[in-house]
């Protein structure tokens, strides 16, 4: 069923939809009064929707039942990606919203080839945060993982205090991945560092041994910057992700 991201109904059951999501539904799905769809709120509540007015500018749905969202993990991860270059940026925002991140973060790392200037790192972002939602809505989070960009390495690691710095790396000191990971209490956040197609520099991984950050190893096998980080994600979903929520809950009044 079709998934949209909106605010909750209001206290008569009944929430609006505009921009490009009313002008999906309404021009490229062809969805017309009657016809149902989940729409997830920001406190991670989805709710089946009923489209009573169609339009491509305005939508007007009504609730006709909810339940809490079983496609959030019990856990906060934070991607941190060295920019990678080409259209990797994209693939590396699909698979970590699939794979459960709360947020990607692209550094502009030492060795990152891909260096936009502000305006250029907002024209992405934007762009980023498009698949975002789409991944999103795809995969049934209940809330769409930010997307943003950081010029420094340094404000990178600053950022990852009070978490659980995951720093991947090839050189020596690592320990394989699992042995990293605690048991992982309810609300858990933990940052996971990836280098771009050149791998961290020798000052980014002593800077990150100096934060205090967990030095892994991803296994013996040389792992391309898109697929890293999800390998972490899905680790993590696999150590921490016990419970089975079950995908499909039905909807109450």
């Amino acid at each position: 069923m079709q998934r949209i991201f909106a605010g909750p109904p209001d206290g008569n059951g009944e929430l609006s939809v505009t921009g490009r999501d009313a002008y999906h539904l309404a021009r490229v799905l062809r969805m017309k009064a009657g016809d149902e769809v989940i729409v997830s709120d920001p406190a991670g509540r989805d709710y089946l929707c009923r489209l009573r007015a169609v339009s491509p500018d305005f939508i007007l749905l009504s609730a006709v039942g909810s339940r809490e969202n079983a496609g959030e993990p019990p856990y906060r991860a934070v991607l941190y990606q060295g920019m990678p270059k080409g259209d990797k940026p994209e693939t590396v925002v699909q698979k970590a919203v699939e794979l459960g991140a709360a947020e990607i973060v692209f550094v502009l790392t030492e060795r990152a080839i891909v260096r936009p200037d502000e305006a250029g790192a907002e024209k992405k972002r934007e762009r980023y945060a498009r698949v975002a939602e789409a991944a999103a809505k795809q995969c049934g989070r209940g809330a769409v993982p930010g997307v943003r960009f950081l010029s420094s390495f340094a404000a990178a690691l600053e950022e990852t205090k009070g978490t659980l710095p995951l720093f991947c790396y090839e050189g020596e000191g690592t320990a394989p991945l699992a042995a990293c990971l605690p048991d992982c209490p309810p609300g858990e956040r933990v940052s996971v560092f990836i280098g771009p197609e050149g791998g961290f520099s020798d000052a980014e991984a002593a800077a990150a041994a100096a934060a205090g950050c967990r030095f892994c190893g991803l296994g013996p096998r040389i792992l391309r910057t898109e697929t890293a980080g999800a390998h972490v994600l899905s680790c993590l979903s696999f150590a921490w992700e016990k419970e089975e929520k079950g995908p499909v809950r039905p909807f109450t009044p």
